[in-house]
């Protein structure tokens, strides 16, 4: 047999140079080459070179080439797979970047022509107004590719009523690792072109001789449950089932050929759904109730245990799983079809039947959508949230994917916890109970030998387990690097044989995907977690008090789910959503830095002096977002901070690390003599000298500055700075506040003091902000701790902070920089002026009438630190009917968008959410943006707009100089 080919084989600097030589898109940069050594399993593996292939003659040639060099390739779409299969030593080929289109649409006879790279949620969007859509359905839909869904032969969600990709894929455009074109499909191959006649006129019967002298053990090995996704599946080549290529090689995980495209089924939408959650005391009890509901043609029966629920409420607050049922696990069953009624009546009966049967603690029917989707997201997060659990502990797959036939599900599910238990080790559970379906991310510890063996023997055991209870080791993960050497446990030596022939058949040169399903690696091969460096305090700018290992700790907390690859959904990544480029996706910088902090084979060489490293944070906006969209809470704009702490210390930095980086400083210089500085910012000549001086762009005007006195002016009669009496609040006047919008402290003090708050004021200290983002930490620290000393005195009342970005500085970063007890004192007691509003609220005040509609800028730190609803919920009590909520980064993120090089991001991040948000509002209609840089990028967008941006302390004290006096 064939060797399989490792990284030795191939000379790297032959190989490349070949590559470069042809007119496509390849990166083999150090930066690049980390990001795709990883997928969302626990393995690496460099990579040579990643291709970016536009066209099916650049696969062509591409795969030609690499045959001549014996460069191993791997096809890749999201790099979401969960088993380490999208990772591998040769060339990489993402179809995400350029083959991502829905080649044609046939409402009418229901199919669709995709390449690979499509993701399954632009699938949707083109098909569901038809009434249509892609059945399978996998968690990661938003950012999920055909092209992987194929490789692996996903399911979803709804694979109850829906089933397997296989069930759907009609034809499949492949190219094999010889270039040879072709189309696969019931009765074979086909040629795509003339000259590659001979070939397909080899391969057709050789697959015919195969399964014509094995015909036994492929019947009774094979397809014998629903979620048999291990090996090939080489039942559908038997006469009985037409000799279907295509189907076969669906879940062959891109080690047999290379898919360009492929025609798959459409199946209509139900025309009504609803959801039944279901609690019960622990998953057994769940999977004891799955028979009697599939009686009831569920379309999804999915399960889950409490960790999920747990690590929801810790990570995103109890409103997150608002309207679960009690229990510590539940079932959450869709059930569809024509009329509503009688959905209903069907949902009614099944809740009564489970009652009756008495394994449920509690279950609720829900027909609202919104609900419904609520609900289904906690499962849909599932994945992630449970990668890293409150107390900083980390779970990983590796045994995530088995399956057993439903009825048996019970009894497994029995077996494996005391599996667990034998092992020491913890799993967190969740999946598709309706088709017998587990997936469990497990506590293994990878940092020791001893961890490591531990792993391997509990995986095998597993596989032993799984197997007694006639399943199958992958469900739909496919089997990769982590389940590969097991199929010896699962399959007899004659299949595993006739697997290796099915190889040597399309790719008689192992090149595709070396190493998974044929000649697998051992499952302890290519593990990723190796032990990290770890910072000393004294190095460190942050604490990371979250991570175990401080910043090792924190940019390990990524694991690859890629949720940040989405267009659609929360704020994260707004840079990835403008450029659809791995490097600037929060997974890209996660992984880069993972790479950079590595002991051992890391492909960074120069560690925290990294070029490669810093162009990958380069065009992160630190706009935080990814805090808390990602669901294991990496936090991008707190790791780039650190990273350019450490990358320029003692070095030169760029120009506007020292002008808008300095901004508090030079703020309080321009105080004294606004005029002078605003007339020289207004010339032209001096705006392009100062611009180019300080690396800003000159396509921006400069604010305006005010008065140094201007803000505490505009408060009189309101607030007082005295001290040594308990206030209600305390008003803190920000950097941007005082130097650029005074007016603004005076509204909100005018609006606190209607609402019967007692208030004071404090000035002249500053959160720092501007220095954390450009990572100059130790002067931030400086500032930091007189701010504390200041704020501290001020009492125990809530500190209302008018700049949504101060205030998350105050609140998240200051204990973070300055950890000790008065910092964390100061942190407490911060809050929004939208957060303090909501108490005064509470405690009875009526604010006066506001507009019904009104378009909302939400910035972006207080969505990421505080509440990402927050604002909405404020203006719902306020009596604002109407909220056209942008939701997105506004894209100007504080000094990014004044920066020359990154101007034109800042502009195309506008264009997602809020330059769309603001040409659909009606004339007049009040645009509400609390930050200012919001409201400066908004300003930017829309000169002539006869709305500018208001604070919401400024839309209210309007709305009170309306009303008039109270009587």
């Amino acid at each position: 047999m064939t060797q399989q080919l490792r990284p030795t084989d191939v000379d790297p600097a032959s190989a490349r140079a070949a590559l470069d030589r042809l007119d496509v898109p390849i990166d083999h940069t150090a930066r690049t080459r980390a990001q795709f050594a990883y997928d969302a399993s626990h393995y690496r593996v460099a990579p040579l070179a990643v291709a970016y292939p536009r066209s099916v003659t650049d696969v062509v040639e591409l795969l030609e080439v690499c045959r001549r060099h014996a460069i191993p390739v791997i096809p890749r779409g999201g790099g979401t797979s969960m088993a380490g299969n999208a990772i591998g030593p040769g060339l990489v080929l993402d179809f995400s970047r350029h083959m991502n289109e829905v080649l044609h649409l046939d409402p009418q006879r229901r199919l669709a022509v995709v390449q690979p790279g499509v993701v399954l949620d632009d699938l949707q969007r083109l098909a569901r107004p038809h009434g249509l859509e892609f059945g399978p359905d996998p968690s990661s839909h938003s950012r999920a590719t055909l092209g992987g869904m194929i490789g692996n032969d996903a399911c979803g969600n709804h694979s109850v009523r829906h089933g397997r990709t296989v069930a759907h894929v009609r034809e499949l455009e492949l190219v094999l690792a010889d270039g040879t074109h072709v189309h696969a499909g019931p009765d074979g191959l086909r040629p795509a072109t003339a000259e590659h006649a001979d070939r397909v006129a080899e391969l057709n019967p050789q697959l015919r001789e195969l399964v014509s002298d094995n015909l036994s053990p492929i019947r009774t090995e094979l397809g014998r449950i629903n979620r048999q996704v291990s090996g090939y599946q080489l039942h559908h080549l038997l006469p009985e089932h037409g000799f279907d290529v295509a189907k076969m090689l669906v879940g062959s995980e891109g080690s047999c050929a290379v898919v360009v495209a492929a025609t798959v089924d459409l199946v209509p939408v139900a025309p009504t759904a609803l959801l039944i959650a279901v609690g019960y005391p622990d998953v057994v009890a769940a999977a004891d109730d799955v028979p009697t509901i599939l009686e009831y043609s569920p379309a999804a029966v999915e399960g889950m245990d409490e960790s999920i629920v747990t690590a929801m409420r810790a990570r995103r607050g109890p409103d997150a799983v608002a309207g679960l049922p009690d229990g510590g696990a539940w079932l959450f069953v869709d059930l569809d079809g024509d009329d509503v009624t009688e959905v209903a009546q069907r949902a009614e009966e099944l809740v009564r039947r489970l009652r009756d049967q008495g394994n449920l603690t509690d279950a609720r029917v829900v027909p609202d959508p919104a609900q419904r989707a609520s609900l289904w997201r906690v499962r849909e997060d599932g994945a992630g949230l449970s990668a890293r659990s409150p107390d900083g502990g980390q779970t990983w797959t590796g045994w995530e994917d088995s399956a057993v036939a439903p009825a048996d599900l019970p009894a497994y599910l029995r077996d494996f916890r005391q599996l667990l238990d034998e092992h020491g080790r913890k799993g967190v559970m969740y999946g598709h109970f309706g088709a017998g379906c587990i997936h469990v991310r497990i506590d293994f510890d990878f940092g020791t030998e001893k961890g490591v063996a531990d792993m391997s023997a509990f995986v095998t055991a597993a596989a032993e387990l799984v197997t007694r209870h006639g399943g199958t080791l992958s469900g739909e993960h496919g089997d990769g690097r982590a389940r590969g050497a097991l199929l010896n446990i699962m399959y007899s030596p004659q299949m595993l044989g006739l697997f290796g022939r099915v190889k040597q058949i399309f790719d008689p040169a192992r090149l595709l995907n070396p190493g998974i399903i044929v000649d697998p690696v051992a499952v302890t091969a290519d593990l990723g977690p190796l032990p990290l460096t770890v910072l000393t305090p004294s190095t460190s700018g942050f604490a990371f008090p979250h991570d175990r290992g401080g910043f090792a700790g924190a940019v390990s907390r990524c694991v690859g789910i890629a949720k940040c690859r989405s267009d659609v959904g929360g704020v994260m990544c707004p840079s990835y959503r403008a450029t659809h480029d791995e490097n600037h996706s929060t997974r890209g910088r996660a992984r880069a830095l993972q790479e950079m902090m590595r002991t051992e084979h890391s492909v960074v060489e120069d560690g925290w002096r990294s070029d490669d490293v810093r162009e990958t944070l380069d065009l992160c906006l630190s706009c935080k977002a990814c805090s808390a969209d990602c669901p294991v809470g990496v936090d991008m704009s707190t790791y780039k901070s650190e990273f350019l702490h450490r990358h320029y210390r003692r070095r030169v930095r760029p120009r506007s690390h020292y002008s808008l980086g300095w901004l508090p400083a030079l703020a309080r210089v321009a105080g004294i003599a606004p005029r002078l500085v605003n007339a020289l910012a207004g010339n032209r000549t001096a705006h392009r000298v100062m611009a180019r001086l300080g690396g800003v762009t000159t396509r921006r005007a400069v604010p305006q500055f005010a008065p140094a006195n201007a803000a505490m002016r505009s408060m009189a009669g309101f607030a007082t700075t005295k001290t040594g009496t308990e206030p209600d609040a305390v008003l803190f006047v920000d950097t941007f506040t005082r130097a650029f919008r005074p007016e603004l402290a005076g509204a909100a003090a005018a609006v606190l003091a209607d609402t019967g708050a007692d208030l004071s004021a404090s000035q002249g200290a500053c959160c720092g902000l501007t220095w954390i983002t450009t990572g100059q930490l130790d002067i931030a620290k400086r500032v930091l701790r007189r701010t504390t000393e200041i704020l501290d005195k001020t009492g125990t009342a809530p500190i209302v902070v008018l700049e949504p970005s101060c205030a998350a500085a105050l609140h998240k970063d200051l204990p973070e920089l300055v950890p000790t007890a008065a910092a964390r004192r100061v942190a407490a007691r911060i809050t929004t002026f939208a957060g303090y509003l909501n108490q005064r609220l509470d405690a009875g005040w009526v604010p006066p009438p506001l507009p019904d509609d009104v378009v909302l800028q939400q910035h972006c730190h207080e969505y990421a630190v505080f509440s990402p609803t927050m604002q909405q919920r404020l203006l719902s009590r306020l009596g604002i009917s109407s909220v056209d909520n942008a939701t997105g980064c506004c894209g100007l993120a504080g000094n990014f968008g004044f920066e020359r090089e990154h101007y034109d991001t800042s502009i195309a991040v506008a264009g997602l959410a809020l330059r769309p948000a603001l040409d659909a509002a009606a004339p007049g209609t009040p645009v509400l943006a609390d930050g200012f840089s919001c409201q400066t990028q908004i300003s930017h967008l829309s000169v002539d707009n006869d709305s500018p941006p208001t604070h919401l302390a400024q839309l209210l004290w309007s709305a009170l100089n309306r009303r008039g006096p109270r009587p």
